[in-house]
């Protein structure tokens, strides 16, 4: 930008609109440091404040930090860009800035400012995404590694413990396998790859292939799969994901239930939505844990995770599946007694069907 400071004539308040419009702060601050042009999104970000004198009137004055910068051009002559964390006024996560200060005639310093927390809030989940990917291979490739050893030395002495050993590979391969698997999905419904035009799918349809597809490992646990509800309803959306988001809830349902029990499944019409809630007589969750279950690679109960072969992530991606549909999800749980996940779907192509958000992660539950 070629900062050539001309004080506003007759079109100053056109001009002040125009700045106001802005997303970037825009400041100038004179030779001493006070500030000459200040725009709504400067003040908006702390820039530039209000400052209270004993009984003076309130005048603005710039943020330390930007003050220094200012000072640092104006003897160089030097163009800087920075990026700074700004205290906010209210409490929150610091304001991340990215600060281009220019050196002007008379001693006078631009300042351009744009906000940048959000880049750095997506960064920051990334990082975080890239280390627990990282953890979460590590396990199962050590294991098997450590299990193909103890393989190669048992085939001719203990075929027993070979055989166990084999199938403790297949275990952990299949284990493997699947995070993989799901990551990828995981990436394709966070904006990797276009989402599909939402057609209208029959819910009987979802929940007939849900079921089947539960009956084996239900049978394992003598588990009663049931279905009560509403028949004919229907959805707008992508019939292969809202396949997998119901059937990431049902598994989930089976793996923490006792033997014996019931999983239910019901489906229900509500004020231009379709509810299919999924309800288990398990193990419950804790209520520091319902904030956070929706959390890639969050487990409640990461020992028994690993014993069914929990990845952490089939309750990330309904998440995103009811996002990318225009719904939600939502739980209620008592411990000992059992969950309810409600998956909350459009019955008809409102616009936010219609336009299918790419979903963006935050690093947490919402």
């Amino acid at each position: 930008m070629d900062w050539k400071f001309r004080q506003p004539k007759a079109e100053g308040p056109a001009m002040t609109e125009v700045l106001d419009a802005l997303q970037v702060g825009v400041l100038v601050l004179d030779e001493l440091d006070k500030p000459v042009l200040a725009n709504a999104a400067a003040r908006e970000m702390g820039l530039v404040r209000q400052r209270q004198a004993g009984g003076a009137a309130a005048t603005e004055e710039a943020h330390t930090i930007v003050r220094t910068l200012a000072g640092q051009v104006r003897r160089t002559g030097i163009t800087r860009v920075v990026e700074l964390d700004l205290p906010r006024l209210t409490h929150g996560e610091p304001l991340g800035v990215n600060v281009r200060a220019v050196a002007l005639d008379s001693g006078r310093v631009a300042i351009e400012a744009a906000d940048v927390t959000e880049a750095h809030r997506v960064a920051r989940v990334r990082r975080d995404f890239v280390a627990n990917v990282s953890h979460e291979l590590k396990t199962p490739v050590g294991a098997l590694q450590l299990l193909a050893e103890a393989l190669l030395d048992a085939t001719d002495k203990d075929p027993a413990a070979a055989i166990r050993f084999a199938e403790r590979i297949k275990h952990e391969s299949t284990r493997l396998g699947r995070l993989v698997s799901e990551l990828l999905e995981l990436s394709r419904l966070q904006g990797a790859e276009p989402l599909p035009e939402p057609e209208p799918v029959d819910v009987d349809k979802i929940t007939a292939e849900v079921l089947d597809r539960g009956k084996t490992p239900a049978s394992a646990k003598e588990i009663e799969l049931r279905f009560q509800g509403v028949r004919g309803l229907t959805v707008y959306g992508n019939e292969n994901q809202l396949v997998t988001a119901v059937a990431n809830l049902v598994e989930n349902a089976i793996a923490y239930s006792p033997e014996r029990t019931t999983v239910t499944v019901t489906t229900s019409e509500d004020n231009g939505y379709v509810e299919i809630a999924v309800a288990d007589q398990g193990i419950g969750i804790e209520p520091r844990d319902i904030d956070r279950i929706f959390e890639r690679f969050y487990r409640a109960d990461r020992a028994r995770s690993r014993a069914t072969g929990g990845t952490g992530l089939g309750l990330a991606i309904v998440k995103h599946i009811a996002t990318n549909h225009g719904g939600r999800v939502t739980v209620t749980s008592t411990v000992g007694v059992g969950s309810t996940f409600t998956l909350r779907l459009p019955s008809r192509p409102t616009d936010a069907a219609l336009a299918i958000p790419p979903s963006v992660e935050i690093g947490g539950a919402s």
